[in-house]
This record gives structure tokens, C-alpha cells and sequence, in this order.
């Protein structure tokens, strides 16, 4: 069964620890990390990344849409991250960022906006740890699911059969079952289940009754 990583990225931050609590059936804590520049967003640094770690039991991992990845992994390794995420865009040397993140004994995870084709991957793909296909275009939460990647799954399941396959921008309960079925192992969710005035524990049993219930 796919795995479910809320992001926090639209979780009240005034009281993010209670946040933490009321999700209950989440597997993997998903931090955005953005730094005004790769994506026009702004949100947390590495105190706040190891604030999460220290107060869950569940792995954190850190999805750094940022300019210069090379500078700022050191900071989330410190901070506890199980797994660090790069974007291939940001980068013209992906081998060696892979390798940096590994010698920093955390997995490597490699994220693919929209309009990144697969190929982007094809050399690394032995050396990664998890592929993140981006299901809308990095910066913003509550953004629509974009339908035309589902294909980019499949394919992406077929060239990295020993990688974790990620998915991460629209995905809730009328979503979620199509990405599996395409071949996706966790499931990123933000706005689905940090809603306003929503059960974010009921909003993960959604998600995971959705796959269920999905012929």
C-alpha cells in the first residue's frame, strides 16, 4: 500500500505541533523548503525542518526547490532529514549532488517539474533512492492536479524499478488511486489534508480508503 506524506506546507504554523498530532496515519512528514528564487515562495529553514523532526516519530524529508542545493544540504542533513530531495533543474551536476546527499548519510531523492523529461533522470537512476514526479509546477499549495503526468508515472515505475516513486501536487482522495495504479509508492499530500477546518487524520483515512475502494 502507498505510503502518505502530508506536507506541511499548509498546516497552521502557529500551532504546527498540534498539527503534527491531529494527523494521525501519516507515514513521512514532507517539508517544502522554497527560497524565493528557484520558485517565488518563501518558507522555512533547517530550525524549523529540525523542530518537526524532533517532535514526530515518523521520518522527515525535505524537498529543496532552491538555487544552490549544494550549499543548503549540509543544513538538513544536521537537521535530522531521512531523505533529501533536489531538483534536477537547479543543478548542472546531478551525479555529484546525489552523491553529496549520500555522504551525508541521508537517501537521495530526485524531484521532475511538469515540463522535465524523464530522460533528465536516465543516467542516475541506479544511484537514486526515491524520483519525485511533480503533479503541478513547484511554489504554491492547492494547486490542480496536472492529469498529463500519469503517463510520466508509468514510464518513470519502468525505467527505475528499484526506486521509490513519489508524487507530489493535487493528489487526494479522486486522485490518488489513479497514481498508484500507475505505479507511484508515496503520496504527497498538503491542502487534502492541512484544510481549514478540516480532520487532518480523517482527511489521511480518506485518502487511504480512496485506494480501497478504487477498482
Amino acid at each position: 500500500m502507498a505510503l502518505i506524506a502530508p506536507s506541511i506546507l499548509t498546516a497552521d504554523f502557529l500551532r504546527l505541533g498540534d498539527e503534527l498530532r491531529r494527523a494521525k496515519g501519516a507515514d513521512v512528514w514532507h517539508l517544502d523548503i522554497m527560497d524565493g528564487h528557484f520558485v517565488p515562495n518563501l518558507t522555512f529553514g533547517p530550525l524549523l525542518s529540525a523542530a518537526v523532526v524532533k517532535a514526530s516519530e515518523i521520518p522527515v524529508e525535505c524537498h529543496l526547490m532552491v538555487e544552490r542545493p549544494q550549499d543548503l544540504l549540509p543544513r538538513y542533513a544536521e537537521a535530522g532529514a531521512k531523505r533529501l530531495i533536489v531538483h534536477v533543474e537547479a543543478t548542472p551536476h546531478l551525479h555529484r549532488l546525489i552523491a553529496q546527499v549520500h555522504d551525508l548519510g541521508c537517501e537521495a531523492g530526485v524531484a521532475l517539474n511538469p515540463g522535465t523529461p524523464l530522460s533528465a533522470v536516465a543516467e542516475v537512476g541506479e544511484d537514486l533512492d526515491l524520483l519525485l514526479v511533480m503533479t503541478v509546477d513547484p511554489g504554491f499549495g492547492g494547486q490542480s492536479f496536472l492529469a498529463g503526468q500519469i503517463e510520466k508515472i508509468r514510464r518513470a515505475r519502468d525505467l527505475l524499478p528499484n526506486a521509490l516513486i513519489e508524487v507530489d501536487g493535487g493528489i487526494g482522495p479522486a486522485t490518488a488511486p489513479e497514481v498508484v495504479r500507475a505505479g507511484a509508492d508515496i503520496l504527497v499530500a498538503g491542502s487534502a489534508i492541512f484544510a481549514p477546518e478540516a480532520d487532518p487524520a480523517e482527511r489521511i483515512a480518506e485518502i487511504r480508503r480512496s485506494l480501497h475502494e478504487s477498482p
